[in-house]
């Protein structure tokens, strides 16, 4: 089997074909790249994300009851964890894509090759096996590449799919962390307010009565 005799005999389809392939090869690793270190980087930045919307958030519920504060709060990083999840999957369904065409692609050149060279045989009037044999194991390999392009897509597909999912797992943990100090320190400091105000009364009550 000799491919440069199969490129030679190709029509401007297969060789089409055969350079959407190399595409979606390339976007492949690109991505596969990208989202890992993209991943790595974003679970430090959504850490600190996580922190600053409560942060913000600290001065509006003082005066709010504990019910009010907590629910408040857990809006706050639940939106947050939306917008950092969102950010950690963009790309990942182009990987998907890749992974469930490419074989079809493939295929779909392995049979435009086969035509073609079923009628280049029936043209020459020779229909033996070897004229048949060789064209048509030449066409295959549009098959092949296709199956080379789509298995490193569905492997890099599901690491991706993993790491998301770990770091959602992630960041929920670092939210209730966050929500369990920031309700402890908003209760902390609603109950010092109240002794405070209630010494200062007793200290106004004394002093009227002297």
């Amino acid at each position: 089997m000799n491919f440069s005799i199969y490129w030679q005999n190709a029509d401007a389809v297969s060789k089409t074909l055969y350079f959407v392939l190399i595409v979606m090869s390339i976007t492949t690793w690109t991505v596969f790249a990208l989202r890992l270190m993209g991943t790595r980087h974003l679970k430090q930045q959504a850490y600190a994300q996580l922190e600053q919307a409560l942060t913000k958030l600290k001065a509006k519920l003082a005066p709010l009851a504990f019910d009010q504060r907590k629910a408040v709060a857990e809006q706050a990083l639940l939106r947050q964890i939306s917008e950092e999840k969102t950010s950690a999957e963009k790309g990942v369904a182009v990987l998907g894509t890749i992974a469930s065409i490419a074989p079809f692609v493939g295929l779909f050149g392995t049979v435009w090759g086969i035509f073609h060279a079923l009628a280049a045989v029936g043209r020459s009037g020779q229909a033996g096996l070897a004229q048949v044999a060789t064209p048509v194991g030449e066409a295959l390999i549009m098959t092949g590449l296709g199956l080379g392009v789509a298995i490193p897509a569905v492997l890099a597909y599901n690491i991706c799919v993993r790491a998301n999912r770990a770091l959602a797992h992630a960041l929920q943990d670092k939210a209730h962390t966050l929500l369990i100090d920031t309700m402890l320190q908003q209760d902390s400091a609603t109950q010092s307010n109240t002794a405070n105000a209630a010494k200062t009364a007793q200290q106004n009550y004394a002093g009227g009565q002297a």
